[in-house]
């Protein structure tokens, strides 16, 4: 179902999103995240929110301006950044009245159907509870994502996510307003593409690319979810995430970012 009709929603934040070009963190698109996902839940809408930017916040705190390129390097910058992530995270969410809670996960739990199934308990009991999940890949120890493999980067892991939990809609924030017909960061002549009923080859050859240098993601990244999630019958949006309360529009039912349709409705 569209979003405007949908309950339980996933919204992934991405690391270029939510970090400056210095990799310190963006706190007042951070604040103002919070604010309008807490509105939404107080309207009724259960949300879950999935976060990049642990390792881009880590660089950011330490000083640094290149990711590691060492596995270990990697996870260290994941460790520190994570604690700054969660501790901005809870501190806005608290100051608009709702508790939030972590979530890490790693692709061996979600290769593992026990372990997986609890995961999702654990999210439906938070969601049932009004506690808003803010879920990320464990990067601190989870060797095979951060060497890219498995669930590889958090626009898939929304995606599974979404899946998991049953989600009505997935909807992804980003550096741009959504899938243009070229790269507008090179292009003026780039127009958004509002709706994408079909995701075809030449769709998949648009989004060729790379994310920013603090993050893995990308806008073929994000067509791959948005694939996997339609193809379960969820509706799949690619927006900007510099103003959350655009959010709100989306919500209201007005043309924002990119819709990708699914190809089996509810």
């Amino acid at each position: 179902m569209k979003v405007e009709n949908a309950k339980r929603i996933v919204i992934k934040v991405g690391t270029s999103t939510i970090t400056h070009e210095s990799g310190r963190a963006n706190i007042r698109c951070i604040e103002l995240l919070c604010r309008v996902l807490a509105d939404l839940n107080n309207a009724g809408r259960e949300i879950v929110l999935v976060t990049s930017g642990a390792v881009g916040m880590g660089l950011g705190r330490l000083g640094l301006t290149e990711r590691p390129t060492d596995t270990a390097g990697r996870q260290a910058m994941a460790a520190v950044g994570q604690c700054e992530l969660m501790f901005l995270y809870d501190k806005f969410f608290t100051e608009y009245g709702k508790n939030c809670a972590q979530v890490l996960l790693t692709g061996d739990i979600i290769d593992d159907e026990k372990r997986k199934a609890c995961v999702v308990n654990c999210i439906n009991a938070l969601l049932s509870m009004g506690i808003i999940p803010i879920i990320n890949e464990n990067d601190a120890v989870s060797v095979d994502e951060l060497e890219g493999h498995n669930i590889g980067d958090n626009d898939n892991l929304s995606s599974i996510v979404a899946r998991l939990i049953g989600a009505e809609a997935l909807v992804m924030l980003t550096d741009i307003e959504g899938l243009y017909d070229r790269d507008p960061h090179v292009s003026d002549e780039a127009v958004l593409i509002p709706v994408v009923l079909e995701i075809t080859d030449n769709i998949r050859a648009i989004a060729g690319g790379k994310g920013s240098k603090r993050g893995t993601g990308g806008m073929a990244t994000k067509l791959t979810a948005a694939e996997n999630a339609i193809a379960e019958g969820i509706d799949a949006y690619i927006m900007a995430g510099g103003h959350p309360e655009a959010l709100y529009d989306l919500i209201d039912g007005k043309p924002v970012g990119t819709h990708f349709v699914p190809s089996r409705k509810d």
